[in-house]
């Protein structure tokens, strides 16, 4: 029997939107899958030091850890893991770090642009991002003024879990959501090289 198509909105047909039928998980919390930081991690190098500043309950800070590297966690929202604090509207900084982190994704181009600003000169941050964070005039502007370094895009799905619940099936699909890892170097001036991971 064929679908009937006669109440769906294009938009959500071609998948060229955000939003979603389901209800938004509690300050855009969507924890990342630990193999999403896996591959990362094997495609790219960091400094010993990192910082996580969307920590969530630390399903990324603990693949770090696992890797050898020292990690500060903090988050806006008390989850039972790390230190509480706002990284849009905070003087804290970790020195001489490398920032990694899945931003709220309603900030995450502010998230990008504070990651930048506080980092020291060559020093990198990695935005795991959906792949659709390349479109839209106002990120244009962002992307000339800063290139990533290098964008790795997901050539399997990763997924994320709505409220960090991977055990919930409906909380962690996202098959519909392709993601990519944005990787920034403080300084680089240079051209955006595309790769794929995973």
């Amino acid at each position: 029997m064929a679908k009937d198509w006669s109440n769906c909105k294009t938009i959500y047909t071609i998948g060229a939107t955000n939003h979603s039928e389901e209800v938004r998980a509690s300050e855009d919390y969507y924890a990342t899958e630990p193999k999403a930081v896996e591959v990362l991690l094997e495609a790219e190098k960091f400094c010993p030091v990192i910082w996580e500043p969307a920590c969530g309950e630390g399903h990324m800070s603990e693949v770090l850890k696992k890797h050898g590297h020292i990690v500060t966690s903090t988050d806006l929202v008390d989850r039972g893991y790390g230190d509480i604090s706002d990284f849009l509207n905070s003087d804290f900084k970790v020195e001489k770090c490398d920032i990694i982190t899945n931003p709220p994704y309603k900030y995450a181009l502010e998230f990008c642009q504070r990651a930048i600003d506080v980092l020291d000169d060559g020093h990198k941050v990695a935005m795991f991002l959906r792949l659709h964070f390349l479109e839209s005039k106002r990120r244009k502007q962002f992307f000339l003024d800063n290139p990533p370094k290098i964008v790795y895009v997901s050539s399997s799905r990763l997924h994320c879990a709505r409220n960090g619940n991977f055990s919930d099936t409906t909380g962690s699909k996202s098959s519909a959501v392709a993601y990519a890892w944005f990787v920034w170097e403080k300084n680089y001036k240079g051209n955006t090289n595309l790769k794929w991971i995973n």
